[in-house]
């Protein structure tokens, strides 16, 4: 009698044990018994320090039929950065567990870890467009300015409690004390210049609790970034027309805000200018290209989810 051998999936998973609550750790032993059960074998590594996920998932594709990244949206640019200068083809399964989890909330991930282990076990694979500003990627937002340092130092626990209209104002009380940044972009559609106080190029519906999109103008699969442009305002008057604007979800109503779709966008700036993609910090420069790479991960959702989607489709 011969024996029947079980061919045993691979998954790779990449915790940082140090995002938000730091529920994951907690429920660990849960977590990789999801994947054991689904028929996968699994390999788990953690990260000390920056950079740490992007060269786990670059060296982890190989070999592994799924690559697991716990943690907050940093976490993930990273897994994602890694697994695309790898060249291999593995999709990618997230548990967001950090502060904000803005790139997994335009996606409709749970947020419960729990059920999102389960969704990617037993999960189906999407394809997600990335960005890319000069060398480094980003997988929802490159911002600058009055909210970029904002919406991401304030602890989520602060946020919950002001709510988005108090939060958006506690903002928007510095944008008198800053400085307008000069900027030129080029892009398809023509040239965009002058002062700005803030500037966000999305491939998301949120962007750190202060940019809400509609989800019938983000289709996180076209080639498409969504940009919103914020002029410096020149007076009290223009300061509350731009205040209403973002407290209502009114971007296109407000003459001092510009909102664009592009693929790729030629800027040129003050090479101090500082940047964040994704949340975390990202240095200046003169010239600047971004350029939205359509279709570059798979990432894992829930059967429901593209049933959801079909329906919602359907429906238009």
């Amino acid at each position: 009698m011969t024996e029947r051998r079980i061919s045993l999936k691979n998954v790779l998973i990449i915790l940082n044990p140090r995002a938000g609550m730091r529920q994951a750790n907690r429920r660990f032993a849960e977590i990789i018994d999801i994947f054991c059960r689904a028929g996968y074998q699994v390999s788990v590594v953690t990260t000390g320090k920056s950079g740490d996920g992007r060269e786990f998932a670059k060296t982890g594709a190989k070999g592994n039929d799924l690559i697991v990244c716990i943690g907050g949206d940093g976490t993930f640019n990273e897994v994602a950065s890694g697994l695309l200068e790898s060249g291999y083809d593995v999709p990618i399964g997230y548990i967001p567990a950090g502060s904000t989890n803005d790139f997994a909330s335009s996606l409709g991930l749970s947020k419960d870890i729990i059920h999102g282990a389960k969704d990617i076990a037993t999960g189906v694979p999407i394809t997600l467009d990335m960005g890319k500003f000069n060398d480094r990627f980003f997988s929802y937002v490159a911002s600058f300015g009055a909210f970029t340092r904002t919406s991401y130092s304030v602890p989520q626990d602060m946020k919950n409690l002001l709510g988005h209209t108090a939060y958006i104002l506690e903002g928007i009380k510095d944008i008198p004390s800053i400085k307008p940044l000069k900027l030129r972009i080029t892009n398809e559609q023509g040239i965009y210049g002058g002062e700005y106080i803030f500037g966000a190029i999305c491939n998301s519906t949120s962007m750190g609790g202060i940019i809400t999109l509609d989800k019938d103008y983000v289709d996180m699969n076209d080639g498409l970034f969504e940009v919103i442009l914020i002029r410096s305002p020149k007076n009290i008057i223009e300061l509350t027309q731009i205040t209403w604007a973002l407290t209502q979800n009114k971007y296109m109503d407000c003459p001092h805000i510009s909102f664009f779709s592009s693929s790729n966008l030629e800027i040129e700036a003050d090479e101090n200018m500082p940047w964040t993609l994704d949340g975390e910090y990202q240095r200046g420069f003169r010239n600047i290209t971004v350029s939205n790479l359509k279709s570059a991960i798979k990432i894992m959702v829930s059967r429901h989810h593209i049933s959801a989607e079909k329906a919602n489709k359907e429906k238009i």
